[in-house]
């Protein structure tokens, strides 16, 4: 008897943006994070700047995009994580 061991494939919203992440040297699991948030691959020009955001939805979106460390930090500290993510 053979055990037949089958692995989730996780099912990706936006394959375009998932594949230029992972291009870009993004591991696997954060790419997948990152296409699979809401909105994803949408151009910008339509969101406000993070400054108007409040921190409860910068702190939101860190969470979305795997900012580890996001729980210590200020407003400011949460711009500057998502800016350079």
């Amino acid at each position: 008897m053979q055990n037949n061991i089958y692995m989730a494939i996780p099912n990706i919203k936006n394959e375009d943006q998932y594949e230029a992440l992972r291009d870009k040297g993004y591991s696997k699991q954060k790419a997948a994070k990152i296409a699979n948030t809401p909105n994803s691959g949408k151009k910008g020009g339509k969101a406000k700047p993070y400054e108007k955001w409040t921190k409860t939805e910068l702190y939101e979106q860190a969470k979305n995009v795997g900012i580890s460390g996001r729980s210590k930090m200020n407003k400011s500290q949460l711009i500057n994580a998502l800016r350079s993510n």
